[in-house]
């Protein structure tokens, strides 16, 4: 027995490596085995969907039920904004920086 315990760690670290180092030797040889017998296994993938053809168009409304969910066929159309706002665009998300944190103008050469 070693009286010093800095010894008996170091030994016992030199087990555990060794053994790792066996291991990844033992499956390294296992996988050139199984690569040189030539049994490989490939992936089959699944066949692509096939899209449905689209359904023909239905040019008249739905008949509206007293009652009932309203017709959505023609899908609704988005709302349409008014001249005014794209005109003017959208308002500042901040106010404007004050004076004192404006830089001087650039001159130009």
């Amino acid at each position: 027995m070693n009286p010093n315990p800095r010894n008996r760690s170091l030994g016992r670290d030199f087990i555990l490596a060794s053994l790792l180092v066996t291991a990844g030797l033992v499956l390294s040889g296992l996988s050139l085995i199984e690569l040189a017998n030539g049994n490989v296994h490939m992936a089959q993938a699944t066949q692509p969907l096939q899209a449905s053809p689209p359904a023909a168009p239905n040019s008249e409304p739905a008949e509206a039920k007293p009652g009932g969910a309203r017709p959505t066929t023609p899908a609704p159309e988005p709302a349409q904004p008014n001249a005014a706002a794209q005109t003017t665009g959208a308002a500042p998300a901040s106010p404007p920086a004050p004076a004192e944190k404006i830089a001087p103008p650039i001159n130009q050469k």
